[in-house]
Formats: structure tokens, C-alpha cells, sequence
């Protein structure tokens, strides 16, 4: 085995495993990856993570450093961003495999399908989001999520 392809292993891995995911699920995308997965791929250049959440989520309750963000839907808006596509082809070209994270992986679905429709081969969704889904106390951020899986994070 050369280095080269013992790097690309773990990555390939992951894609196959994302790409089993959606297939299961029926998804109209390349494919779903765990918080852990995505923070891999991201390390090994892989691909890219897009934020698809509110510039006041990304503001006060957190963001990856280094990650751009392309708002879905701006705060207090009923409508998708109609400017979503054309942001996100500033940050990352359709060739590039990109992994869309919010805050639970509902809105990140609409932006890998949308991606998807839009040419980009590898748009993936974050499963469970930034801070997973609520517990049973209403809460977020004890059940899933990029911040209970201890991945590095910033706060503003």
C-alpha cells in the first residue's frame, strides 16, 4: 500500500458509509455523515463543511472556525434564501464534495438537496446537526450533535 492511498482509506470509507446511508434512506443526495465522520473528512481536506444556519446562531451559539457560512433562511424569514445557491458556489464548486451542518440536520437536508438539483455530485448532510435534537427536558445540545461529540467549536 502506497502513503497515498493510506491517507485516502478513512476518507473512502466515509463516503462509501454516507453514500449506504442515503441509498437506505432513499435520500435525493450523495449521502449523510455523523458529526465524528464529517470532522475527518474536513481535517483531511476531503471536503468542505458548509453552516447553513442563522448568522445569530452562528454568532451566539457557536460555529466551526474555518467553516463558511451561507445562511438558509435568514432569521425570522419564511422563505428559503434566494441568494443560497449563488453564495454557496463562492465558497465551494460543485466538484468538490461539501457537508451542509445547522442546527439539527433538517435544514442542511433542504441544502444538500438543493445543492444536489444544482450540480453539485457530493452534498452531504451533517446528522444531527450542531446541537442534536431536543432532549427531554427541551433542551439541545445533550442528545447528538457536533458540540456533544466534543468537535472542535468557537463562540463569539
Amino acid at each position: 500500500m502506497n502513503t497515498e492511498s493510506a491517507h485516502r482509506d478513512p476518507a473512502d470509507a466515509i463516503f462509501a458509509r454516507a453514500a449506504e446511508r442515503a441509498r437506505s434512506k432513499s435520500l435525493p443526495y450523495f449521502g449523510e455523515v455523523t458529526p465524528a465522520e464529517a470532522w475527518a473528512l474536513m481535517r483531511a481536506g476531503a471536503a468542505r463543511i458548509v453552516d447553513v444556519r442563522t448568522h445569530a446562531e452562528w454568532t451566539y451559539v457557536g460555529r466551526i472556525d474555518g467553516t463558511p457560512l451561507v445562511e438558509w433562511r435568514a432569521l425570522g424569514a419564511q422563505q428559503t434564501n434566494p441568494d443560497f445557491l449563488a453564495q454557496l458556489a463562492e465558497q465551494v464548486t460543485p466538484d468538490v464534495p461539501v457537508m451542509f451542518l445547522c442546527r439539527s440536520g433538517v435544514r442542511s437536508h433542504g441544502a444538500a438537496q438543493l445543492a444536489t438539483q444544482a450540480g453539485y455530485t457530493r452534498a452531504m448532510n451533517i446528522l444531527e446537526g450542531f446541537e442534536g435534537d431536543l432532549d427531554a427536558n427541551g433542551h439541545r445540545g445533550t442528545v447528538g450533535g457536533w458540540r456533544k461529540a466534543s468537535l472542535p467549536w468557537v463562540q463569539s
